[in-house]
């Protein structure tokens, strides 16, 4: 009987080991995944908002680039509105890069607004009249014009 209750106490710590492997792999797993989120999850795909405003900052970064626009109001208040573009690697592959929009631009911006936070956009669509520049979310893969024949279409 001595020798039974060894092994029952030696195949407990091994499960535990065990199980607290597995939750610690599902615990660094859940991260990642809770970081990139759902787009219709964060923004209502039902409804389309646009802004007209002056880009304060391009924030070029992974996974999804943020567009910073000042938006002035009815009142002749400033709002700053938080806009996400498609993901950074789709929109290299069409052509856009950390210069292509600069602070002072005026945009023209249509997309589905945030469910949570206010003034914040996921982008359909954005212009920039001053040189014709034109972005657009076409299902799910992005898509950029410019009158002067430079195109990026995926």
């Amino acid at each position: 009987m001595a020798l039974g209750r060894k092994r029952g106490r030696r195949a407990r710590p091994t499960a535990r080991r065990a199980l607290a492997i597995v939750f610690a792999t599902l615990s660094v797993c859940a991260v990642p995944a809770r970081a990139h989120h759902s787009i219709a999850g964060a923004y209502d795909e039902r409804q389309r908002v646009t802004i007209d405003g002056t880009m304060t900052q391009f924030q070029f970064v992974n996974p999804h680039p943020f567009v910073i626009v000042d938006v002035r109001t009815e009142t002749g208040a400033t709002e700053e509105w938080t806009l996400e573009l498609d993901n950074r690697r789709e929109l290299v592959e069409v052509g856009v890069t950390a210069a292509t929009l600069k602070p002072g631009d005026r945009l023209i911006v249509t997309g589905s607004p945030g469910r949570a936070q206010p003034r914040t956009m996921y982008v359909r669509k954005l212009e920039r009249r001053a040189d014709g520049f034109l972005y657009e979310q076409i299902g799910n893969s992005p898509r950029i014009s410019r009158p002067s024949g430079g195109a990026g279409v995926r």
